[in-house]
């Protein structure tokens, strides 16, 4: 990171996010994040479940073998990762959701 950067280095993924709004508007909201330590990458995280992570996952043409998926707070929540490029910039997405409690209980066997 460099205390050097201005905002308009963080342009590229400004732009990744301004044609996201215009080509896919129509899907649920992500929480979004752009940040200096990583000035080329564009973060939209899903929190209420995992549908939203897969329609932005078509979206953008995500394979489903390309999605991480890892589990946490003590298997009750799983996040799902997946990169790709998009103009220009690094794009991360991930999601969040609940693990059954059913799931939980097998587990826990």
């Amino acid at each position: 990171m460099s205390e050097r950067l201005t905002l308009d280095d963080l342009a590229v993924p400004m732009r990744a996010l301004r044609l996201l709004a215009a080509d896919f508007g129509h899907l649920p909201a992500p929480t979004v994040s752009v940040s200096p330590i990583y000035p080329e990458r564009l973060e939209l995280s899903l929190h209420s479940g995992l549908p939203g992570f897969e329609a932005w996952r078509e979206a953008l043409g995500i394979a489903a073998e390309d999605v991480d998926h890892h589990v946490h707070d003590g298997g009750r929540t799983r996040a799902l990762c997946a990169s790709v490029a998009y103009a220009g910039a690094e794009l991360e997405l991930v999601g969040y959701g609940d693990v059954p409690a059913s799931v939980q209980v097998e587990a826990a066997v």
